[in-house]
């Protein structure tokens, strides 16, 4: 079945998924315009909606001749350039050689394909020719040669439509892109809110929403990185849009450097929305011939609420974006040695942790920061790639097969794209970091950005750390970066394609990373980025996870965690017990309550196993054993927000329900305890209503409706942060 058409006569075309659908048409003067993108309205062609009008300083081409009511400043368009009378923000600004930046940009061709589009060099969306098709759609500017082609994946069991842009210089002249955005879509008069998720190193994706008002309004990020403080995800929605009901369109950019989301309300109520990277510091040419692609969005519709939509997400992030078998295989329950001992530690203290991790049934222990060159602080040593011999005494082969031989998995942090001046390798090679000719550096973290755009620094970097890998049984990673991008200039590039850098910098990073999947196909890879600074689509293309939140607090992380569940999948959440106080906030939270929260995602632990009480120890084998059986429901299963823990302060409780509705597990924390309490009651959601539901802990038996509908109280609790769970199985008659 073909999901994507052309009429010929009207000149419409047409992609639909099961629920959703996207229409656009080839206008007067070959313009092409932007119909409709919502719920599927079958055969229905939404071009009645477009009413000419003689609009005042609304400037009309050439070609409309003496027609006033044909102007580029209020149609809707599907990507439009500067220069040709639309006022408005686009998709793309570029200059040519004469110094103008005119760019007019009309229909040519399309062409429809089986399968999903790829780009070089850089993750997208996949899929097979029976799970999408694609649309090229071919815009030119006549005088420049410049061809642009608007790229389509349609995923229509998804409810998925990706959008990316590749520019082609087929012109004599050099053209260089100043803004090459990945997606321009325009909405007539509707009044909607904006839904962003900003924060800041250790308060990551806290969810803010916002009524559009006239005027621009936008984030973005300048960081090298998608950021700590602003995330490439955006949410529009009707103002009346809930978690259950209401029209929500996703967008989300799998790109992991600068990039600007910006949303104009204009002078007559239309709304605009382009995304992709960041104009700052970008002008990329074109010679002749050259070829520029943009990252890719992706797009979905939910006219049942904010829930639903990040449904469709997850999903298809899981199957046609996230690579790693560990998409749906259980992931080894890991210790992480940071916060136990910091630089301080020898292979005696590692291997203390890694009995006690044994015996309390983890299955792997990761070696964290510290291992290599002279790394006693945050001060030296990155770049030097071998192991440090004065801390591990016998080497990594060693105390990897001490490790392996207790039946535990070995994992391993590195920071690749780093180096410190306090290094051999910056003093072998100080050209190799960003630095700005005649300027003092911006350091953060008394280290440097390593400038991997150059083919000879990743490839030293990368046999470096390949060589430490190939001398050990190493099946886990942690890819870290703890600074952001700064002093940008590189040595290898002319002055004139300085502004190509930052762009470079982040294909150079998907390089490196998929040199590392390739050449170790089993590996379980997670990135970080000081924390959640690079949870980003794009990571999740080489990682099945990412370190959420350099944050471990329970409390806080609930917050975090509700945040990130909008737009990515919960199975992509690195989350961790760690220890209390906790080293961030000084809170204590009950160990159960930190097992809860950490549970919400890949579930591990960073704290020193070697010094827990023996009940504290217990309590963690249970969490251990119960998380082995809920695995499946956190990698495949519907993720559910009950509670909005920035609108309540008493508690917080979150659902997963498997794909056949036949388990529910539903978990939370009662954020703090009552005197004369009242009864809180909870609402379930995504269950079959016509069936019946034990609850395992207590044997009582409810209808999936009455669950969902009458609800279930919340425990009366003596002490804060307590935690609550619930588990369900469908009775089958």
């Amino acid at each position: 079945m073909n999901y994507i058409t052309f009429n010929e006569k009207t000149k419409v075309f047409t992609l639909a998924t099961q629920k959703s659908m996207y229409q656009m048409q080839v206008g007067a003067h070959n313009t092409l315009l932007h119909l409709y993108y919502g719920a599927n309205v079958g055969d229905t062609e939404i071009t009645y909606r477009i009413i000419p009008l003689d609009r005042g300083y609304s400037g009309n081409p050439e070609e409309a001749g003496k027609d006033r009511t044909f102007s580029m400043d209020v149609l809707p368009q599907e990507y439009s350039g500067y220069g040709n009378g639309d006022y408005r923000i686009n998709g793309m600004e570029l200059q040519h050689e004469d110094g103008s930046d005119t760019v007019d940009l009309r229909y040519e061709s399309y062409d429809i394909v089986p399968g999903k589009y790829s780009l070089q060099g850089m993750p997208a969306m996949f899929g097979s020719e029976e799970e999408a098709q694609t649309l090229d759609v071919t815009l030119s500017d006549r005088l420049s040669g410049l061809k642009v082609h608007l790229l389509y994946g349609v995923f229509p069991e998804k409810d998925i439509i990706t959008r990316a842009v590749r520019f082609e210089n087929r012109g004599t002249g050099v053209v260089t892109l100043k803004r090459a955005m990945s997606v321009q879509l325009d909405y007539l008069n509707r009044h909607m809110d904006f839904m962003h998720f900003f924060g800041r190193h250790t308060m990551e994706r806290l969810m803010e929403r916002l009524p559009l008002h006239h005027g621009i309004q936008s984030f973005e990020s300048k960081r090298g990185n998608s950021s700590h403080q602003h995330n490439p995800f955006v949410i529009l929605c009707d103002r009346s849009t809930s978690e259950v009901l209401g029209d929500c369109f996703g967008f989300g950019l799998i790109y992991s450097g600068n990039f600007r989301c910006e949303i104009e309300r204009d002078q007559y109520n239309q709304t605009r929305l382009v995304m992709g990277i960041h104009p700052y510091h970008f002008a990329f040419r074109l010679e002749p011939g050259d070829v520029f692609e943009t990252p890719e969005v992706v797009m979905a519709y939910s006219r049942k609420g904010f829930g639903k939509l990040s449904n469709i997400l997850h999903d298809a992030y899981r199957t046609n974006l996230i690579r790693s078998k560990y998409v749906t295989s259980p992931r080894p329950i890991l210790v992480n040695n940071w916060e136990a001992t910091y630089f301080d530690f020898n292979e005696q203290k590692l291997l203390d942790i890694a009995v006690a991790a044994k015996d309390l049934g983890l299955d792997m222990f990761v070696l964290d920061d510290g291992w290599f060159g002279k790394r006693d602080s945050d001060n030296s040593g990155l770049g030097d790639w071998y192991v440090n011999t004065d801390k591990i005494r016998g080497g990594l082969p060693k105390l990897v097969k001490q490790i392996n031989d207790m039946g535990l998995k070995f994992g391993l942090w590195v920071e690749p794209e780093m180096i410190s001046e306090d290094s051999d390798l910056y003093r072998e090679h100080p050209d190799w970091c960003f630095r700005i000719p005649g300027r003092g550096v911006v350091r953060s973290r008394n280290q440097l950005n390593l400038d991997i755009t150059r083919k000879e620094v990743r490839d030293h970097i990368m046999d470096s750390i390949f060589k430490v890998m190939d001398s050990a049984n190493v099946e886990y990673i942690k890819w870290d970066m703890n600074r952001s991008v700064a002093n940008v200039y590189s040595n290898a590039l002319p002055p004139e394609r300085q502004g190509e850098v930052f762009h470079r910098y982040v294909l150079a990073l998907y390089d490196m990373q998929e040199r590392l999947v390739q050449r170790y196909p089993d590996l379980l890879f997670e990135n970080c980025c000081g924390g959640g600074g690079r949870f980003d689509a794009g990571m999740l293309y080489y990682s099945p996870q990412i370190w959420c939140s350099d944050n471990t607090d329970a409390i806080e992380r609930l917050m975090i965690q509700y945040g990130t569940s909008f737009g990515y999948p919960i199975s992509a959440v690195g989350s961790h017990v760690s220890a209390c106080p906790n080293h961030q906030t000084g809170r204590t939270t009950p160990l159960a309550t930190r097992g809860v929260v950490a549970s919400a995602g890949t579930f591990g632990f960073e704290l020193n196993l070697a010094e827990l009480t023996e009940r504290d120890k217990t309590m963690i084998r249970q969490m251990i054993r119960d998380y082995k059986k809920e695995e499946h429901l956190v990698q495949t299963g519907d993720y559910f927000r009950l509670v909005d823990p920035f609108r309540n302060q008493e508690y917080v409780v979150w659902e997963i329900v498997s794909k056949d509705q036949a388990e529910v597990l539903v978990k939370g924390v009662i954020l703090r305890s009552e005197c004369n309490p009242r009864i809180h009651l909870i609402y379930l959601r995504g269950l079959d209503a016509r069936a019946k539901y034990r609850e395992q802990e207590t044997g009582r038996v409810y209808t999936g409706a009455a669950l969902m509908n009458a609800g279930i109280p919340l425990p009366v609790v003596s002490g804060d942060y307590q935690p609550f769970v619930c588990h369900f199985n469908r009775i089958d008659d």
